[in-house]
């Protein structure tokens, strides 16, 4: 009692000024009006902002969650740090986000008035916005929900639940016509939207909701599951002219239950009734006042006494929007009153509205974005530790391919060097081989050569001097000996070479084989494999063309006629010849090495020329052929000289002699003699080919190396090329990696700017009430 009393002595005679202008605004309108512009500011504006700051820093969580979302799904599926599961989550975060800022968008200041029916909460909610908007009065009870919000445009109108229709409403007596009308649950709802340039309330976003009386139906648990539970702040309107009522004790103990101390306001509504009692008025206020607070704080537990004391409040709904209804046409307040004692209860009841909007500021910015504030906490902290989480991968990720990175590298450039050595080295031994081939072709070669005469001898085709069979003949031992010096080459060379050959692609594939990567191994094993069939010389002599201009003499010569002596002759000169002309140079070389030596400027005697025989043998024969005369003589002095017994002696042998050479010229001494005749010429005519020959077999060697070489230097060079791609693919990877961290850090940074918008945004709003 003695705070309602100090406190409605404070509104009335304390604190000077004020009392001073609320006396004045009872009588000049006027004053308030200027005193609102000057110096008022709603505790309304507190959740005003609040809503602003959140909803501003949703905005940013949004574009945040969606930017994260939008990198997180551009990132590739072969990155591997991030799963399945963390892209979805992070997709849900989106939606998460999108639902609290729908609902940051719907959240307001919601007050709920239950009573009686007919205790005046239509009345009190009217008084409350400064206009008649809910019907009231006699005859008008309100039979459901009827939930007052503010709308930006001109028109009012009504939306029943459970339809989108707009039922428009331009009066409050319309409104009531429609209201009956409409046979309505009484836990429906019917929300009611109002301009909010009618009214202030509206305009700061508070919603009220009238309710049916408590007594009206036992369906409470429907009552506050449906209308209740988001509630700021609960007014219970009390009749003064009665006493509480269990109905209405029975109510607010269930919201107690549901609801942790929930933040009520006890009017005890019509209070200008008293005035008709003055003797009983303030033993009365202060027997309603006692049930109030001990109701507040021993029954519901939900105010301490000092705060239940401020609390409760005794007015006069009507008589308060008479009051500012006559205001608004120009008139003073007191134009509305009912009854003596009007200055109090207008007082009393403007006090309840600010304690009201301080109650109902500080309880919906709790209410309402405490919650949110701490789930866009959580969100940030979560994609933060995801980010966390994703960026250590990525880092795990990277030294992997830097590591890759050095040590392919380190192999490109390790097969580089090696493949240079292994060149040299292997060009080397071709070169060496292929020389050692030539040398030995070339020595078996002039060793079959030299054998020729036992390879022609063992042909054995019938021989015959007529021409058609001489040219088979010829055509067949031409073959004969093709074949046969082929065969002996292959013989003695083909194995021990295509050993050699084989070994030398063994040693190349085993060099080679090792600059490659094991994994390379694989794929490139079909190249480096040797080949299956063993080397093969070929060795092409081509005796058909090489003795196609052979020419035999099958002739019948005397061996001791006069031009076979002659050529005889000839022949051994020519032997003493080159053996002098050998000895000579010999001689000459020791004698260039020996300075104190004689020099021998004039060739020997004893040396004839190939010029001088020839012109001897050539005087020789034109005197035998053409001077048949002087023989004649020569012969004559001869027979005188010797005698004829002696001369007769030597013509019968000499005649023997070439009786018997000619009786045995047969057709094997014909064969002989061709025989004897095609090996000197196919001696000549391979010695031609000696060295051509051995050149070939050394190429066939160095093509068959160097084709084997150039595969396995083709396979490498894949390999490095592949390599090297490989290395390029590694850059670019660490690239996307090295981007995508710079990304991942700059969204840990505005994960944690979010946190901190919030976390000021708690200190600013939320902890500071």
């Amino acid at each position: 009692m003695a705070t309602y009393l100090n406190r409605t002595l404070s509104m009335v005679t304390g604190n000077g000024n004020a009392s001073m202008y609320e006396t004045a605004a009872l009588i000049d309108p006027n004053a308030r009006t200027l005193h609102n512009n000057a110096t008022d500011v709603s505790p309304l504006q507190i959740f005003v902002r609040a809503k602003k700051k959140i909803n501003d820093i949703f905005v940013e969580i949004n574009d945040y969650v969606v930017e994260t979302t939008g990198f997180i799904e551009e990132l590739p599926a072969a990155s591997e740090i991030v799963d399945k599961a963390e892209a979805e989550q992070f997709k849900s975060y989106v939606l998460k986000v999108r639902g609290i800022r729908e609902v940051l968008a719907r959240d307001n200041m919601k007050v709920a008035f239950f009573g009686r029916t007919s205790n005046g909460k239509s009345s009190v909610i009217n008084a409350m916005l400064r206009d008649k908007i809910l019907p009231s009065g006699i005859g008008h009870t309100t039979n459901c929900f009827c939930q007052v919000e503010g709308i930006d445009g001109h028109e009012a109108y009504l939306v029943k639940e459970g339809s989108d229709e707009k039922l428009n409403v331009t009066s409050v007596k319309q409104l009531a016509n429609a209201l009956c009308q409409e046979k309505l649950c009484e836990s429906s709802l019917v929300r009611i939207f109002w301009p909010r340039e009618r009214c202030s309330l509206l305009r700061d976003d508070v919603v009220f909701v009238d309710s049916p009386g408590v007594d009206v139906s036992p369906n409470l648990d429907d009552w506050i599951d449906n209308h209740c539970l988001n509630a700021d702040v609960f007014v219970l309107v009390l009749n003064a002219e009665s006493t509480m009522t269990l109905a209405e004790k029975s109510f607010f103990h269930e919201v107690s239950t549901r609801l942790s101390k929930p933040n009520i306001f006890v009017l005890n509504n019509r209070w200008d009734a008293s005035a008709s009692e003055p003797e009983f008025q303030e033993s009365v206020k202060a027997q309603h006042q006692e049930r109030c607070i001990d109701f507040l704080v021993k029954e519901l537990k939900v105010a301490s006494p000092k705060e239940a004391e401020e609390r409760v409040f005794f007015v006069s709904a009507r008589e308060t929007l008479q009051a500012r209804l006559k205001e608004q046409e120009g008139l003073p307040p007191i134009a509305g009153a009912l009854a003596d004692g009007f200055q109090n209860r207008y007082f009393e009841f403007q006090d309840f509205e600010r304690k009201f909007e301080e109650c109902i500021s500080k309880s919906a910015v709790r209410t309402k974005f405490e919650q949110h504030s701490s789930r866009g906490k959580n969100i940030a902290s979560d994609m933060r530790l995801m980010l966390d989480s994703i960026y250590e991968r990525a880092n795990v990720l990277r030294n992997q391919k830097l590591e890759q990175r050095k040590r392919l590298t380190d192999r490109i450039a390790s097969t580089e060097t090696s493949l240079m050595q292994v060149t040299r080295e292997m060009k080397m031994k071709i070169h060496t081989m292929v020389e050692e081939v030539e040398q030995k072709v070339s020595k078996a070669l002039n060793e079959e050569i030299w054998r020729l005469n036992v390879l022609v001898d063992e042909f054995n085709l019938p021989f015959h001097t007529d021409a058609l069979v001489l040219n088979v003949y010829k055509k067949e031992i031409n073959a004969h000996v093709e074949n046969g010096l082929g065969s002996n080459l292959r013989a003695r060379l083909s194995t021990a070479l295509a050993m050699n050959v084989e070994t030398a692609q063994r040693e190349m594939t085993s060099r080679m084989t090792a600059l490659l990567p094991s994994e390379k191994m694989a794929a490139q094993q079909h190249q480096v494999v040797v080949r299956t069939q063993p080397f093969e010389m070929l060795y092409t002599l081509n005796c058909q063309n090489l003795c196609a201009d052979f020419q035999e003499d099958l002739e019948f010569r005397f061996s001791w006629g006069i031009r076979a002596l002659i050529a005889r002759f000839n022949g051994k000169i020519r032997v003493n010849n080159r053996k002098a002309i050998t000895h000579h140079r010999q001689n000459s070389n020791m004698n260039v090495l020996s300075p104190t030596s004689p020099m021998c400027l004039m060739p020997e005697n004893e040396l004839i020329t190939n010029e001088q025989l020839s012109v001897i043998s050539k005087v020789a024969i034109a005197s035998i052929g053409s001077q048949g005369t002087l023989g004649l003589v020569v012969a004559g002095l001869m027979l005188k000289t010797i005698g004829w017994r002696v001369i007769v002696g030597a013509g019968v042998i000499y005649g023997s002699v070439y009786l018997y050479e000619r009786l045995s010229w047969t057709n094997t001494a014909k064969e002989r003699n061709f025989k004897n005749q095609y090996v000197e010429h196919a001696t000549r005519k391979l010695k031609l080919i000696v060295d051509l020959t051995s050149a070939n077999c050394s190429h066939q060697v160095q093509q068959e190396l160097s084709s084997t070489f150039a595969r396995l230097c083709r396979v490498v060079d894949t390999a490095s090329t592949e390599m090297n791609e490989e290395l390029k693919q590694i850059e670019s990877s660490l690239g996307v990696i090295e981007t995508n961290q710079k990304q991942i850090k700059l969204l840990k940074n505005k994960a944690n700017y979010i946190m901190n918008e919030l976390e000021i945004f708690d200190s600013n709003y939320i902890k500071a009430n």
